[in-house]
């Protein structure tokens, strides 16, 4: 789902980089009001549970790969602006870092899966949920409803960009100048996988997450809860979210000793396929050549550590450990900086 440079148009990444904006803007829009101090902590969390998640690869129908995305349990506890920003930051780390994505795609991935994906998930959650007790069986089963319906809308979105690439932009002959596949093609193959596998496995994390809270710490549920006597609890207005890091970072740390794990499947996830991969499924499939914008725009950006492997690790999975290491390190460490940052310029507000 994590579209890489060249497979789309400059201006399809164009619209769609308008369309993450709009995300992103009203966001923090949002968020200033609800003391946006309080809130970075948490989005750095779940932005970096996202990462995790991501990189725990599943196998799907066909010999290619899929994953689950966190949005849905990010979008329960942050709310719907909160987990655009959680998402987007994993996203934006997965593409500069790992090559996971493109810089082209970005806006893109951050449209489909940050902002479509958390809008998607709060919405049916709520929807779900509403009137239902924090510890009711009904919120379980709403994010679980709300997981599986989120990430295939995700998926759904970017089989479409997919798709609509050669009806749009080719050349005089018609041959596609960046995804080949039309959406006839492009649907289906995307969408069997998230039907079947990744939407389920959302499902089943974002069920399991909601069962976990309701136990082990309800508060982080009130504030998309919907229950007017729950809003002077909510996380964004009291301590709640002090108390609640340090347990979450320790089942973040759990979870990324587990993550080389995540290669075991094999295959690369449909529509992820470097221009050398994209021309051996080609031979299988007409039209036999690698698009001439698609190769172009491939070498946009080379990052540093492509595909989560070290080039000084020999062990692939050592190296997908140090690379899920280094994430997170990285979302903590701007976190604290963050933090620090803000409160620094408070107390040149009180001083002044």
């Amino acid at each position: 789902m994590h579209i890489p440079d060249g497979y789309l148009s400059p201006s399809t990444c164009a619209v769609l980089y308008v369309g993450a904006g709009a995300g992103w803007y009203s966001a923090l829009k949002r968020l200033k009001r609800v003391l946006l101090g309080r809130v970075i902590p948490l989005i750095s969390v779940f932005a970096a549970f996202s990462f995790v998640v991501m990189m725990f690869n599943l196998p799907l129908p066909g010999g290619t790969t899929g994953h689950a995305l966190g949005v849905t349990i990010a979008a329960i506890v942050l709310g719907p602006s909160g987990a655009i920003l959680a998402l987007s930051i994993a996203i934006a780390i997965q593409a500069l870092f790992f090559g996971d994505g493109g810089i082209s795609t970005l806006g893109a991935n951050c449209f489909n899966m940050a902002v479509v994906g958390s809008l998607v998930a709060y919405a049916s959650y709520r929807l779900m949920a509403a009137g239902a007790a924090l510890t009711s069986r009904r919120r379980v089963v709403a994010a679980a409803i709300a997981g599986y319906l989120a990430v295939n809308a995700a998926a759904l979105l970017a089989a479409v960009e997919f798709g609509i690439q050669p009806l749009l932009f080719h050349d005089a002959n018609g041959t596609p100048l960046y995804a080949p596949y039309r959406l006839g093609v492009a649907i289906p193959a995307m969408m069997i996988g998230h039907l079947t596998f990744a939407g389920l496995a959302e499902a089943v994390i974002s069920a399991g997450l909601v069962a976990y809270l309701q136990v082990a710490d309800p508060a982080l549920l009130r504030t998309t809860s919907g229950v007017p006597d729950d809003k002077a609890e909510a996380i964004t207005a009291g301590g709640t979210a002090a108390r609640s890091l340090q347990t979450l970072w320790i089942a973040i740390a759990a979870l990324m000793l587990l993550t080389p794990l995540g290669i075991l499947a094999a295959g690369t996830a449909w529509g992820e396929w470097s221009p050398l991969e994209l021309a051996r499924v080609q031979h299988v499939n007409s039209p036999p050549s690698v698009p001439a914008g698609l190769q172009r725009l491939s070498n946009l950006w080379t990052a540093p550590f492509p595909a989560y492997a070290p080039s000084f690790v020999r062990s692939r999975g050592f190296g997908y450990l140090l690379s899920a290491m280094f994430g997170v390190g990285f979302l903590l460490a701007v976190s604290l900086l963050l933090r620090l940052l803000l409160q620094r310029h408070r107390r040149g507000e009180y001083s002044s």
